[in-house]
């Protein structure tokens, strides 16, 4: 019986190393971007807003306050974009999904002045569906997600 599953294993793993190398050097020099995949995106700027799209922002807006009443018991608000613009589109080829990379400045409502980066991204949205944002405020990236100082939220 173990003679009999070892042949089989060896078989798929050969069929496997096969296909990869069929497939593999093909495949790099095709260099399809994202947005021909299967699953097509759209890519910039038809289907991801700008940096300063008012949309992005009162997301941005409801979800930090949400964020820090729900889990850090905090009144924190952000009251206020200043200085917003981007930072770079698909900085990582076209083998990656859409995403516009954004910085700027936000007020608090404790009056103080925050550094604030992030990202639109297409088909991020809810289930898939439409753009969808990731951001960081220094000061309030209290779980570390995007540690040093916000650093791993920008590109």
């Amino acid at each position: 019986m173990h003679g009999m599953m070892r042949h089989v294993l060896k078989a798929l793993v050969g069929a496997l190393v096969a296909t990869a190398t069929i497939v593999g050097p093909a495949a790099a020099e095709e260099r399809i971007p994202a947005e021909r995949w299967t699953l097509p995106y759209k890519a910039y700027p038809e289907n991801i807003p700008s940096c300063a799209d008012p949309a992005v922002l009162s997301k941005i807006q409801d979800r930090f306050s949400e964020t820090e009443s729900t889990y850090w018991a905090s009144a924190a608000q952000i009251v206020a974009f200043d200085t917003v613009r981007p930072l770079g589109f698909r900085p990582w080829g076209l083998d990656f999904i859409p995403r516009l990379f954004c910085t700027g400045t936000v007020v608090v409502n404790d009056g103080r002045r925050h550094r604030i980066d992030y990202s639109v991204a297409e088909d991020l949205g809810l289930f898939g569906y439409g753009w969808g944002v990731e951001y960081c405020v220094q000061g309030f990236d209290r779980e570390r997600a995007y540690s040093p100082a916000c650093k791993m939220a920008r590109p």
